[in-house]
């Protein structure tokens, strides 16, 4: 047998395993090497060949070929013997005296027929053979096995066969550079196309066109230069498949000017080409220019395939463009396209990303046999558009298909058990990824750290990232993204910490992250060494990040550095805009906050419900009537009719004093949570209507409403201003006992209030002596204020020592205390502790009043003289105050606590600020309208009833919002029905029941005996008839207007 030449020689590996009695190894002469070549054909065809080592190789060759994912080959063909004895049957079937070329060409065809189907195995028995049989092979042969090689997925046997060929022509080169650009190894078809040249060897445009693919691939623009060069250099420019692969190349390098260019100089365009561009264009997120090259190419009547169709509805998805899309949908259809798995998923990605997911949903149903790929891309779909339900359904459908899931469903179905927050499912979940061998996949993992995090299970998250062998910035931002809850906010600084330390650059959403940590935890330290980072890495102009920043200085009440931070932003969006307003109306800040809001819409910025809520809560604190109005009018135009707006609009108006405007809101909810049911009660009980709040609070409990901490605050203070102490009681004990709810400070403060107002002072004392509640400055608050309604010295001084030392700062205890004794006549003690607060640097804060009179606040204080109008307003009140003398009003001047003579207190007394903005009010304002005056102190008792008298006098309804709560002014009376400023007594057939207090809307239990048989004297100050009356199921004695 004659041997074959030593350049189509190989070495053999040291061991080879035969799985059949016949060898394909012929035996070797002394001096022949005719089966050197075997070194690329298995043993076995059924197993993969191993070429690491290739130390013997004459020519180095690539080791460390980078390959993308590919499939695998089909790898269902017989054993090595039996697939050779075929073989080999094959030739000698044939007469003995075929020639040589005859042989040869035999060969090639079968080489050819291995490439095109893919059959690498059947193609290294056919090489065998070719050894075996001792034929010289020609170049053609030569060529047909480096192809067969090359198309086959084994580019290294591919380069070995060429390594060895005694003359390498371009065909074999642009085999061998194809074979490892199907790979996807396009830096190696780079230095394969770079060998050539050094080898002297001239590309054609096939080999040009190859060249480029691979530039394209690794996306080396500058040696894709170079080729386009050559191109033009040998005349190959012009080519149709060389001219398409420079438009690939060019549009995927986002060089799109240059694409344009040289798809205008081909002489023609095929399908090919325009799909080049069209990608192009759908890739750097021009989905018009998509859609106008695709109207040109239909109007050259251009035939299009599927793959180009998909290009324009990647280019409608980018641009959201929905209407074209459906239009390319039609086009698809009308054509006949099938829609396959291809064309489905990139509907499938049209309508998801346009918001369609049910028409995303239509299209997949239409799939024949959806390969993992279609089920995947549904399943992300309804996830993200948040039907995370029917994709979780979906994912049983798929495993009831038997389709297996892979990495890229389980990490959408990990997101969607993360939405649901339901942590069984997403434990579920992970028992499936590792039942199926995911649980290795760094993308499906860090979804899981995500899902545990933000679940709030972080030992859980914790263990999968430690179980991780590598961690990329997204696994740190995984375990980052669920640290800003309070109870594992903590974690987040330190996890950020350990990022920095093993040599990660943090992006925007680790800073995000890592922010909002440091928002909960109040951190304003850390915060800032984080904001030294952002501004360190350039990404201070990042309107997130700034969004993030903002919070975080607000929050810590660093609302100057907010400031700095929003004014720098350029791009300020909604979100960022609610964030800032949010933050000013939650810190007092409310003026700033309703300036932002008119700033936001100057800018042409939408408020979403969220803006409108937080700014409305802002209204409320500035007690802004006119401005909730127009933002009411505001929600009512743009839709936003949800419970958060709504809430903020019963609130604004309680808040406001218009409780009939925030009762019609209420009532028209639909659905109604803690929040709102809380609103009404607050609302009823600052407004003097605490039996309305009880019975809001009743039917709350009725319509199975769990109340919560701020509900008893509610209830509780309507039980003090209405004198209920048996209720009160009652109440507070549900509070812990029925309802679980720990009590707070605020409920001790409130409960000490009704004892308080009720002169219950040994109650009073035992209670927080009991409940071990005298480190708390509230508590001693609530008590002087009692102390200095009903005159109790003794333990108002008490009260005054404690809060002295807990808060000597605050310059309401220096004037409780100071009131407490100039009531009675005990000057020296009050300039004592006058000179105390002057010791201490505490400045009292001047009492003030406001009214806002068409959209603008004007603000008073008392003896003012710097109002523009304050002639007109004295000229008012002089003229009031002969009204007021008609009628029989007579000045308590006992209540204007300074040493000076009557007359001076008379007209201390006429010059306090809520007179002057009354009579501002009454000269600026319409007959008929309401007029509203709040007040930064409380309400003197002196000018509570000149506001009911005036309200008579001037047939005008008046709301006075003090610091304790609003006074409704009608016809003579107020809504507190003097409640606040006295402490009533009633008589039951002739004996005087000091025990028993009663307020306007009722009193404290009676007896049933006691109810039929009692005769109810009021006290003298009254006006109004009192009478028993039923109420609640509860027999109660009340004034009744």
């Amino acid at each position: 047998m004659r041997s074959p030449p030593l350049g189509f020689r190989f070495q053999f590996p040291n061991k080879l395993h035969i799985t059949s009695s016949r060898s394909l190894i012929v035996p070797i002469r002394s001096k022949s090497s005719s089966c050197a070549a075997l070194s690329v054909v298995e043993s076995n065809p059924t197993n993969d060949l191993d070429l690491s080592d290739t130390r013997n190789s004459p020519t180095q060759v690539h080791e460390g070929f980078k390959r993308t994912p590919r499939k695998e080959m089909s790898r269902n063909w017989p054993n090595s013997v039996s697939m050779n004895e075929k073989i080999d049957e094959n030739v000698r079937s044939r007469p003995v005296n075929l020639d040589r070329k005859e042989r040869l060409r035999r060969y090639s065809g079968m080489l050819r027929d291995c490439a095109s189907k893919r059959r690498l195995n059947e193609g290294r028995a056919i090489h065998g053979q070719v050894i075996k049989s001792g034929i010289d092979p020609d170049s053609h042969l030569w060529v047909s096995l480096v192809n067969a090689y090359a198309k086959c997925g084994s580019s290294v046997c591919a380069r070995r066969v060429l390594d060895q060929m005694p003359e390498r022509d371009v065909v074999s080169w642009t085999a061998l550079i194809q074979g490892f650009v199907a790979e996807g190894c396009g830096s190696d078809g780079v230095s394969l196309f770079c060998e050539m040249k050094r080898e002297g060897v001239r590309p054609n445009e096939f080999t040009l066109a190859t060249g480029l693919k691979a530039c394209a691939l690794c996306m080396n623009l500058s040696f894709g230069k170079q080729v386009h060069a050559e191109a033009i250099k040998a005349g190959c420019f012009l080519d149709l498949f060389v001219g398409s692969v420079l438009v690939d190349l060019y549009a995927k390098c986002g060089e799109m000017e240059l694409a344009d260019r040289v798809f205008c100089c081909m002489p023609e365009q095929n399908d090919v080409s325009w799909t080049a561009l069209l990608n192009g264009y759908a890739q750097v997120g021009g989905g018009k220019e998509v859609l106008r090259l695709f109207g040109r190419m239909r109007e050259s009547e251009m035939k299009f395939s599927k793959f180009t169709l998909s290009t324009v509805l990647k280019g409608c998805a980018t641009s959201g463009n929905l209407r074209e899309g459906q239009a390319v949908h039609s086009v698809a259809i009308k054509i006949g396209c099938e829609i396959d798995e291809f064309l489905g998923c990139s509907l499938l990605d049209m309508y998801s990303k346009c918001g369609l997911a049910y028409d995303a949903l239509k299209v997949f149903k239409t799939i024949k046999d959806p390969d993992v790929v279609a089920w995947s891309a549904i399943i992300t779909c309804l996830d993200q558009q948040g039907h995370s339900q029917e994709a979780a359904q979906l994912f049983h459908m798929m495993r009831y298909a038997g389709v297996p899931p892979n990495e890229f469903s389980f990490s959408s179905l990990v997101s969607v058990a993360t939405v649901l927050g339901d942590l069984q499912y997403g434990e579920s979940i992970h028992a499936c990824i590792c039942k199926y061998g995911f649980e290795n996949d760094m993308l499906v993992n860090n979804a899981l750290i995500t899902m545990y995090m933000k679940n709030g299970f972080p030992q859980a998250g914790t263990r999968v990232f430690e179980a991780m062998g590598d961690h990329d910035l997204v696994s740190w931002n995984a375990l980052l993204s669920g640290c800003h809850g309070y109870e594992i906010c903590n974690l987040g600084p330190r996890i950020f910490y350990q990022m920095l330390l093993e040599g990660f650059i943090p992006n925007m959403y680790s800073y995000i992250s890592v922010l909002r940590s440091c928002s909960s935890l109040l951190d304003l330290r850390f915060g800032k060494q984080v904001h030294a980072h952002v501004i360190k890495n350039s990404l201070d102009g990042n309107d997130f990040v700034g969004t993030a920043l903002i919070d975080m200085y607000a929050k810590s009440r660093c609302l100057e550095d907010a400031d700095v931070v929003f004014n720098r932003l350029i791009k300020r969006d909604l979100f960022t805009w609610t964030v800032i307003i949010t933050c000013y109306a939650q810190t007092d800040q409310a003026e700033r906050a309703v300036k932002c809001f008119s700033l936001m819409q100057q800018e042409g910025v939408k408020p979403n419900e969220f803006t409108l809520a937080s700014c409305l809560s802002g209204c409320s604190r500035l007690t802004a009537l006119e401005t909730g109005q127009q933002l009411h009018s505001m929600a009512i135009k743009g839709g936003h009719s949800d419970i958060f707006v709504s809430s903020a609009l019963v609130d604004m108006y309680a808040k406001s004093g218009c409780l009939e405007d925030a009762e019609a809101i209420f009532e028209g909810l639909v659905l109604r949570d803690a929040v709102s049911w809380n609103t009404m009660i607050c609302g009823y009980s600052q407004n003097g209507q605490g039996l309305k709040a009880l019975e809001t609070f009743w039917t709350m409990s009725d319509e199975g409403t769990m109340p919560d901490e701020v509900t008893f605050l509610g209830v509780l203070s309507a039980c003090s201003h209405m004198g209920l102490v048996e209720e009160g009681k009652k109440q507070f004990n549900a509070l812990s006992e029925i309802f679980g709810i720990t009590p707070t400070i605020e409920h001790y403060a409130c409960m000490v209030d009704i004892l308080g107002r009720a002169g219950k002072f040994d109650e009073v004392k035992c209670f927080i002596e009991n409940r071990k509640l005298e480190p708390h400055a509230l508590i001693w608050e609530t008590v002087l204020g009692a102390c200095k309604m009903h005159g109790n010295l003794e333990f108002g001084e008490k009260a005054a020592e404690k809060l002295f030392e807990l808060q000597p700062e605050i310059d309401s205890n220096y004037i409780l205390l100071s009131n407490i004794f100039a009531a009675k006549g005990r000057w020296d003690d009050v300039r004592k502790v006058r000179t105390l607060m002057s010791s201490q640097g505490v400045k009292k804060e001047p009492g003030c009043s406001w009214v806002e009179i068409n959209g603008q606040v004007h603000t008073f204080v008392s003896q003012d003289g710097s109002h523009p109008k304050i002639r007109e307003i004295y000229i008012k009140l002089e003229e009031l105050s002969q009204k007021l003398s008609s009628v029989g009003y007579i000045p308590k001047t006992e209540h204007v606590l300074h040493n000076v003579t009557d007359k001076e207190r008379e007209e201390y007394l006429n010059h306090h600020s809520e007179r002057l903005a009354l009579a501002f009010a009454l000269i600026s304002t319409n007959p008929v309208k309401t007029i509203r005056i709040f007040k930064n102190l409380r309400i003197c008792e002196d000018c509570h009833d000149v506001m009911k008298f005036l309200s008579d006098i001037t047939n005008r309804e008046i709301v006075v919002r003090d610091i304790k709560r609003f006074h409704h002014f009608k016809n003579g009376t107020c809504s507190c029905q003097d409640y606040c400023n006295h402490v009533p007594r009633v008589t039951i057939q002739g004996k005087k029941l000091t025990s028993k207090v009663l307020n306007p809307n009722g009193a404290s239990m009676l007896s049933e005996d006691e109810y039929w048989n009692a005769t109810v004297v009021a006290p003298p100050w009254c006006k109004f008839p009192v009478m028993p009356c039923l109420y609640g199921g509860h027999l109660l004695v009340g004034l009744m207007e």
